[in-house]
């Protein structure tokens, strides 16, 4: 366990050294991959780690810092054009800035040029550092390895319910994995905040204690890892799991010492729809730690 994860303060200087990378390389490659590096955090977290963090996703904080200096140069210097100014922001295309920078200012980007308005652009980089604390009932378990049936979910997460149906359908005909006597768990494989939704995955799994037979549904068998895991519950529709998420990171994780393991979080779902309400759904976070 690296040491300097011990401390909140710590761990507030791996992000404040991410901040400061940023605002040096705008121009640069600002990826998850590179700025996890950079942060000495598994990939696997560091966006939900970020965001926890700052406030806004990784990729948000990008543009918004991007779109700063880009506005900066239009109104300092002199024949500096859009062109120049979406290039030096690290934008693909003068349209692609000019979309941006619209909708961050409500001005197109020449109009500020030749009329800054810096009242609406101070406001418009006011980053919600969050500082609510919430009260976490976060429990340390040795999750042991659990053997799934697996069905990939891939494309927006809007449209998840139909693969939900699919598997469900799978678990009926197949009966592998009875929903009444076996563990129903689900793993995003990206996370939906910064994922352009094409390329959102997420698996659907259930339980099972022998092989997944040959099927016409692209159903297949996983195991997830044994190991130690931070679990916290959370009670409503998953719609809103985030807001259970984030905090786990935001507050927990920097105080508690644990490091991440090279895994993604998962949800182990403890309702059953219909039968239990959506406000009334529980399901289990699973945070694998080192």
């Amino acid at each position: 366990m690296q040491t300097d994860a011990v401390a909140p303060a710590a761990y507030a200087r791996r992000f404040d050294a991410v901040l400061v990378y940023i605002d040096a390389n705008l121009d640069g490659d600002l990826s998850v991959d590179a700025l996890s590096r950079i942060a000495h955090f598994s990939k696997f977290h560091f966006h939900r780690q970020f965001a926890a963090y700052t406030g806004v996703p990784v990729a948000r904080y990008v543009q918004l810092m991007r779109l700063r200096l880009a506005a900066r140069r239009l109104a300092s210097r002199n024949g500096c054009s859009v062109f120049d100014a979406a290039l030096d922001a690290g934008f693909d295309s003068p349209e692609a800035f000019s979309r941006a920078f619209k909708r961050v200012f409500g001005i197109a980007p020449s109009s500020f040029r030749r009329q800054p308005n810096w009242q609406v652009w101070s406001a418009s980089f006011v980053i919600p550092y969050l500082s609510r604390t919430l009260t976490m009932q976060v429990r340390i378990v040795a999750f042991p390895e659990t053997r799934v049936a697996a069905l990939e979910h891939r494309g927006p997460i809007g449209h998840i319910n139909a693969s939900v149906r699919k598997f469900i359908g799978w678990r009926i005909q197949s009966e592998q994995s009875p929903v009444s006597s076996r563990r129903t768990f689900g793993i995003p494989r990206s996370n939906p905040d910064t994922t352009p939704p094409d390329e959102f995955r997420f698996d659907i799994c259930g339980e099972i204690d022998g092989p997944v037979a040959s099927n016409a549904d692209c159903v297949r068998e996983l195991v997830i890892p044994g190991g130690r895991c931070a679990v916290v519950r959370h009670v409503g529709s998953t719609d809103h799991i985030g807001e259970t998420i984030y905090p786990i990171y935001r507050d927990w994780l920097p105080a508690s010492g644990e490091e991440l393991r090279d895994h993604p979080l998962f949800f182990h779902y403890l309702s059953v729809y219909p039968d239990t309400p959506q406000d009334q759904w529980q399901t289990d976070i699973y945070v694998p730690l080192a």
